[in-house]
């Protein structure tokens, strides 16, 4: 009897077509051991939260992963490529078109108003800005104000709209809520998984709010050097 073969996927092939980042092997320290041998796969649609006590290495693992730092040792695959590898105008390149960093600084331009701020992400990326998505974050209101009047969490929400005006295929967010009441944390937070979902992008959340963290689809914490999975 022939063997009749079939062209339908397995889950393992899907789950590699999906996958947009990988780490293998990560290890780093400064004067002192951060982490070892870290090993994490972030999925299209998926959402990822670090946690850990203050000083665990969260900020510098995300900051590996995003490619503003080269592990001691380890290897990080944008798809199939390792970014550690790559020169200066290709990080360049993909900070500019597939990541979105969100940092605990805003690095807002504080000579412009926040319409300007949105203008040059708008620019560089050739999208224009959404409107819904300035309402969404509360922010719609604050456009013509230069960025020293506005408050900390003002200039949070609008960083977020900034980055998420370049409709990136990976989020890498460190405390994004940091300077948010809970409310307002919460609904940013929202904005966040829906462009996930909707773009089918990724995000990797580092926070020291757990409620906040186990919303996402995965929690993982660092702990003794290793990077356990807790949900």
């Amino acid at each position: 009897m022939n063997t009749i073969e079939t062209n339908n996927p397995t889950p393992q092939t899907l789950q590699n077509k999906s996958l947009l980042l990988n780490a293998k092997g990560i290890s780093h320290n400064f004067d002192y051991p951060l982490f070892d041998n870290i090993d994490l796969a972030l999925h299209k649609s998926e959402t990822i939260a670090i946690i850990g006590a203050s000083g665990c290495g969260k900020s510098t693992l995300l900051n590996i992963l995003s490619s503003l730092l080269i592990p001691n040792h380890g290897e990080v695959f944008y798809e199939n490529t390792n970014i550690c590898t790559l020169s200066q105008k290709k990080l360049l390149e993909l900070r500019r078109n597939i990541f979105g960093i969100i940092f605990q600084a805003h690095y807002l331009f504080r000579g412009f108003s926040a319409t300007e701020n949105l203008q040059i992400a708008e620019f560089l990326s050739g999208n224009t800005i959404d409107k819904d998505l300035l309402k969404r974050l509360k922010i719609d209101h604050i456009l013509h104000q230069g960025i020293g009047e506005l408050s900390g969490g003002q200039q949070q929400r609008l960083s977020i709209a900034r980055i998420l005006t370049k409709k990136p295929k990976i989020i890498f967010a460190d405390e994004p809520t940091g300077n948010l009441d809970k409310t307002t944390a919460k609904e940013v937070m929202d904005v966040l998984f829906e462009y996930v979902a909707y773009e089918k992008a990724g995000m990797i959340l580092v926070t020291h709010e757990e409620d906040l963290a186990f919303l996402c689809d995965k929690v993982y914490k660092i702990n003794d050097l290793k990077l356990e999975r807790v949900k």
